[in-house]
Protein backbone atom coordinates (compact mmCIF):
# COMPACT_ATOMS: atom_id res chain seq x y z
CA UNK A 1 0.00 0.00 0.00
CA UNK A 2 2.75 2.19 0.47
CA UNK A 3 4.06 1.65 -3.24
CA UNK A 4 0.30 2.26 -4.56
CA UNK A 5 0.43 5.93 -2.32
CA UNK A 6 4.10 6.78 -3.53
CA UNK A 7 3.29 6.03 -7.04
CA UNK A 8 -0.22 7.66 -7.82
CA UNK A 9 -0.51 10.61 -9.06
CA UNK A 10 -3.98 13.21 -9.43
CA UNK A 11 -5.29 10.60 -11.89
CA UNK A 12 -4.56 7.72 -9.66
CA UNK A 13 -8.19 5.98 -9.51
CA UNK A 14 -9.28 5.97 -5.33
CA UNK A 15 -9.36 1.94 -3.96
CA UNK A 16 -9.87 0.04 -1.15
CA UNK A 17 -8.52 -2.96 -0.39
CA UNK A 18 -10.05 -5.33 1.90
CA UNK A 19 -7.97 -8.55 3.54
CA UNK A 20 -7.65 -10.78 6.43
CA UNK A 21 -4.89 -11.33 7.78
CA UNK A 22 -2.64 -14.17 9.58
CA UNK A 23 -2.26 -13.24 13.22
CA UNK A 24 0.16 -10.52 13.72
CA UNK A 25 0.89 -7.64 16.48
CA UNK A 26 1.12 -4.37 14.74
CA UNK A 27 2.70 -1.29 17.05
CA UNK A 28 1.81 1.89 15.83
CA UNK A 29 4.57 4.71 15.61
CA UNK A 30 2.85 5.69 18.72
CA UNK A 31 3.64 1.92 20.00
CA UNK A 32 5.05 1.10 23.15
CA UNK A 33 6.86 -2.86 23.28
CA UNK A 34 5.29 -3.34 26.84
CA UNK A 35 1.30 -2.94 25.97
CA UNK A 36 2.81 -6.47 23.92
CA UNK A 37 1.89 -8.32 27.05
CA UNK A 38 2.12 -12.12 26.20
CA UNK A 39 2.75 -12.21 22.38
CA UNK A 40 3.55 -15.86 22.10
CA UNK A 41 3.93 -17.60 18.81
CA UNK A 42 2.33 -14.24 17.15
CA UNK A 43 4.54 -12.35 15.30
CA UNK A 44 4.94 -8.13 16.31
CA UNK A 45 5.97 -6.14 13.68
CA UNK A 46 6.39 -2.47 13.75
CA UNK A 47 4.26 -0.47 11.13
CA UNK A 48 4.08 3.68 10.13
CA UNK A 49 0.72 3.83 10.93
CA UNK A 50 -0.95 6.35 13.81
CA UNK A 51 -1.74 4.41 17.09
CA UNK A 52 -0.70 2.10 19.57
CA UNK A 53 -0.56 -1.80 19.42
CA UNK A 54 -3.37 -3.63 17.64
CA UNK A 55 -4.04 -7.45 16.40
CA UNK A 56 -4.75 -8.33 13.13
CA UNK A 57 -6.17 -12.20 12.27
CA UNK A 58 -8.58 -14.60 11.13
CA UNK A 59 -12.25 -13.26 11.58
CA UNK A 60 -11.26 -9.98 10.77
CA UNK A 61 -12.16 -7.91 7.83
CA UNK A 62 -8.59 -5.07 7.67
CA UNK A 63 -9.90 -2.47 5.52
CA UNK A 64 -7.43 -0.30 3.55
CA UNK A 65 -8.65 2.69 1.97
CA UNK A 66 -6.69 4.34 -0.48
CA UNK A 67 -7.72 7.45 -1.10
CA UNK A 68 -6.89 11.34 -2.04
CA UNK A 69 -8.15 13.41 0.59
CA UNK A 70 -7.10 16.68 -1.63
CA UNK A 71 -9.40 15.34 -4.66
CA UNK A 72 -11.99 14.64 -1.96
CA UNK A 73 -11.70 18.03 -0.53
CA UNK A 74 -11.47 16.53 3.40
CA UNK A 75 -9.00 16.73 5.89
CA UNK A 76 -7.65 13.79 8.15
CA UNK A 77 -10.06 14.92 11.03
CA UNK A 78 -13.46 14.36 8.90
CA UNK A 79 -11.57 11.34 7.09
CA UNK A 80 -11.46 9.59 10.47
CA UNK A 81 -15.00 10.68 11.44
CA UNK A 82 -16.52 9.52 7.55
CA UNK A 83 -14.77 6.04 8.29
CA UNK A 84 -15.71 5.92 11.48
CA UNK A 85 -19.25 6.63 10.77
CA UNK A 86 -19.11 3.78 7.88
CA UNK A 87 -18.46 1.40 10.64
CA UNK A 88 -21.46 2.87 12.91
CA UNK A 89 -23.68 2.54 9.44
CA UNK A 90 -22.64 -1.21 8.92
CA UNK A 91 -23.48 -2.21 12.23
CA UNK A 92 -26.55 -1.02 12.25
CA UNK A 93 -27.80 -2.88 9.26
CA UNK A 94 -28.14 -5.66 11.98
CA UNK A 95 -29.54 -3.28 14.41
CA UNK A 96 -26.75 -2.69 16.34
CA UNK A 97 -25.62 0.65 17.74
CA UNK A 98 -21.79 1.58 17.52
CA UNK A 99 -20.65 4.75 18.75
CA UNK A 100 -17.60 7.07 18.84
CA UNK A 101 -15.07 7.92 22.26
CA UNK A 102 -13.72 10.76 23.08
CA UNK A 103 -9.71 10.83 22.58
CA UNK A 104 -9.88 7.00 21.26
CA UNK A 105 -10.40 6.73 17.82
CA UNK A 106 -12.49 3.52 16.39
CA UNK A 107 -16.29 2.34 17.11
CA UNK A 108 -17.48 0.89 20.13
CA UNK A 109 -20.30 -1.10 21.70
CA UNK A 110 -21.56 -0.62 24.63
CA UNK A 111 -17.65 0.40 25.64
CA UNK A 112 -16.30 -2.32 24.48
CA UNK A 113 -14.28 -1.97 20.75
CA UNK A 114 -15.34 -3.67 17.67
CA UNK A 115 -13.18 -1.48 15.14
CA UNK A 116 -9.83 0.07 15.04
CA UNK A 117 -8.27 2.78 13.36
CA UNK A 118 -4.75 3.22 12.51
CA UNK A 119 -4.21 5.81 9.18
CA UNK A 120 -1.07 7.03 8.12
CA UNK A 121 -1.43 10.06 5.47
CA UNK A 122 1.45 11.11 2.84
CA UNK A 123 0.92 14.02 -0.04
CA UNK A 124 -2.81 13.77 1.31
CA UNK A 125 -3.21 10.50 0.37
CA UNK A 126 -4.33 7.96 2.90
CA UNK A 127 -3.06 4.24 3.69
CA UNK A 128 -3.81 1.66 6.64
CA UNK A 129 -6.76 1.74 7.36
CA UNK A 130 -9.11 -0.21 9.90
CA UNK A 131 -9.45 -3.64 11.67
CA UNK A 132 -13.14 -4.89 12.00
CA UNK A 133 -13.83 -7.53 14.32
CA UNK A 134 -16.19 -10.36 12.80
CA UNK A 135 -15.76 -13.75 14.27
CA UNK A 136 -16.38 -14.18 18.06
CA UNK A 137 -12.91 -16.23 17.55
CA UNK A 138 -10.88 -12.67 16.41
CA UNK A 139 -11.11 -11.26 19.61
CA UNK A 140 -9.20 -13.99 21.51
CA UNK A 141 -5.25 -12.74 20.79
CA UNK A 142 -6.18 -9.25 22.39
CA UNK A 143 -6.19 -10.64 25.76
CA UNK A 144 -2.22 -10.78 25.26
CA UNK A 145 -1.72 -7.15 24.30
CA UNK A 146 -3.35 -3.44 25.83
CA UNK A 147 -5.77 -2.75 22.71
CA UNK A 148 -4.94 0.76 21.10
CA UNK A 149 -2.49 0.92 24.87
CA UNK A 150 -5.51 0.44 26.97
CA UNK A 151 -5.23 -1.55 29.70
CA UNK A 152 -8.58 -4.02 30.88
CA UNK A 153 -10.03 -2.39 26.95
CA UNK A 154 -12.77 -4.85 26.36
CA UNK A 155 -12.78 -5.83 22.60
CA UNK A 156 -16.04 -7.65 20.87
CA UNK A 157 -17.07 -8.71 17.59
CA UNK A 158 -20.36 -8.62 15.29
CA UNK A 159 -20.98 -12.44 15.62
CA UNK A 160 -20.74 -12.28 19.80
CA UNK A 161 -23.82 -9.30 19.11
CA UNK A 162 -25.96 -11.23 16.83
CA UNK A 163 -24.44 -10.39 14.12
CA UNK A 164 -22.96 -12.68 11.14
CA UNK A 165 -19.87 -14.61 11.53
CA UNK A 166 -18.98 -14.22 7.63
CA UNK A 167 -16.46 -11.56 6.24
CA UNK A 168 -18.59 -12.02 2.96
CA UNK A 169 -21.47 -11.12 4.45
CA UNK A 170 -20.23 -7.80 5.86
CA UNK A 171 -17.49 -6.59 3.24
CA UNK A 172 -20.02 -5.90 1.03
CA UNK A 173 -21.74 -3.85 3.67
CA UNK A 174 -19.21 -2.10 4.40
CA UNK A 175 -18.14 -1.63 1.03
CA UNK A 176 -21.36 0.17 0.53
CA UNK A 177 -21.32 2.96 3.56
CA UNK A 178 -17.66 3.40 2.57
CA UNK A 179 -18.68 4.51 -0.31
CA UNK A 180 -21.37 6.45 0.72
CA UNK A 181 -19.52 8.18 2.88
CA UNK A 182 -16.69 9.51 0.42
CA UNK A 183 -19.28 9.73 -2.62
CA UNK A 184 -17.49 6.91 -4.47
CA UNK A 185 -18.97 4.00 -6.24
CA UNK A 186 -16.56 0.93 -5.80
CA UNK A 187 -17.76 -1.12 -8.86
CA UNK A 188 -15.34 -4.02 -7.37
CA UNK A 189 -13.21 -4.79 -4.57
CA UNK A 190 -10.11 -3.99 -5.20
CA UNK A 191 -7.11 -6.87 -5.10
CA UNK A 192 -4.70 -6.06 -3.05
CA UNK A 193 -0.84 -7.42 -3.77
CA UNK A 194 -0.46 -10.95 -3.24
CA UNK A 195 2.15 -9.99 -0.95
CA UNK A 196 -0.21 -8.09 1.40
CA UNK A 197 -2.42 -11.19 2.08
CA UNK A 198 0.27 -13.69 2.52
Amino acid sequence: MQAFTDARDDDTADEVWLVEHDPVFTLGQAGKPEHVLIPGDIPVIHVDRGGQVTYHGPGQIVAYPLLDLKRLKIGVRDYVCKIEQAIIDTLAEWNIEGARKDGAPGVYVAGAKIASLGIRVRRGRTFHGLAFNIEGESTAAFARINPCGYAGLQVVALSDLGGPSSLEAVKPVLLEQLGRRFGLDWRHEAAPPQALTD
